[in-house]
């Protein structure tokens, strides 16, 4: 009897289901995190779980086991030399699920799936708004003296020259004074 033995059909066949949940699986730890419908986000999670716990065990059979369900020899490294050791301590629910709402074409319900611990890190764009910050303030000290006789601000790229500021192409319809339409490609005179 099967009871109790229940598997997410995905609306495929046995084959093509098992190929779907191997390329997600690769894909998720791959990039750590993936965007999918729910029914496969549900799908998923168990499957990739399951191949987590297997390289917690860390033998050349759990290995080899993995590498049956997943192709991709670089991701199998990945799987084996960074994420298990992040899981060692924790007993099962290495992946998380955000249900996202519904997508446009179609209103499927969207969810993204994650690998716990491969959460967003905002400082990373902190620290490059802090360094576009301070780039024209290094660029400015780093000119010097060379830059003194020349104009600052808006007016300084106006003239051409080494700023590279001047504009060295024109698109032909705006040579011929009309504004190109994207969708046909035709131009209109006089907007």
């Amino acid at each position: 009897m099967r009871h109790r033995r229940q598997t997410w059909k995905l609306g495929r066949t046995g084959a093509h289901r098992l190929a779907t949940l191997r390329n997600m699986a690769t894909s998720l730890f791959e990039h750590e995190r993936i965007q999918t419908t729910a029914g496969k986000a549900k799908a998923l999670r168990p499957f990739a779980e399951r191949l987590i716990s297997l390289a917690k065990r860390e033998g050349l059979h759990a290995r080899r086991q993995v590498a049956s369900e997943i192709a991709d020899r670089g991701v199998v490294k990945k799987l084996f030399d960074t994420l298990s050791p992040r899981y060692h301590d924790r007993p099962g629910g290495y992946t998380r699920l955000l249900h996202l709402g519904s997508r446009y074409g179609d209103g499927a319900e969207m969810a993204l799936v994650e690998l716990v611990g491969s959460e967003l890190k905002l400082e990373k764009k902190d620290d490059k708004k802090k360094r576009r910050r301070e780039k024209p303030e290094v660029q400015a000290a780093s000119k010097g003296k060379a830059a003194a006789g020349k104009p600052e601000g808006p007016e300084a790229g106006r003239e051409g020259g080494p700023s590279g500021h001047e504009r060295t192409h024109v698109h032909p319809s705006a040579a011929r004074g009309g504004r190109r339409d994207r969708g046909t490609g035709m131009t209109k005179k006089g907007q």
